[in-house]
């Protein structure tokens, strides 16, 4: 399998399970991660991929420009739904992780399949 499959599938995997965090954090009012870590697109294993590890062929996909765009969306309403929740709107973070965070996610992940 090429390193592009390779990290797409880690990456699909990877940003899923957010939601479960997402929804535990909601539920208990407190998460392991910080909102600012959260926001950041390139400190996750595939963002850190995106940005410095990926070569120049790989980077001059138009499905790479679309994909780095969905995916700092995707940490944007993450951090969002995750600072609602740590600031104890349970309804506003519920909210969110129903309407934006799933619609960036669901982009997220097509623009990923449709690339690998």
């Amino acid at each position: 399998m090429s390193e592009l499959k390779e990290q797409i599938d880690r990456a699909i995997a990877a940003h899923t399970t957010w939601k479960t965090r997402l929804a535990a954090a909601i539920a208990a009012g407190s998460s392991e991660f910080a909102v600012a870590k959260v926001s950041a697109d390139n400190l996750c294993d595939f963002g850190i991929w995106l940005h410095q590890g990926c070569d120049a062929g790989t980077r001059a996909s138009p499905n790479y420009a679309k994909v780095v765009g969905l995916h700092a969306e995707f940490h944007r309403e993450a951090a969002r739904v995750l600072g609602q929740a740590l600031a104890g709107q349970r309804r506003e973070a519920q909210d969110l992780l129903n309407g934006k965070y799933a619609a960036r996610s669901r982009d997220l992940v097509l623009a990923l399949m449709a690339w690998k």
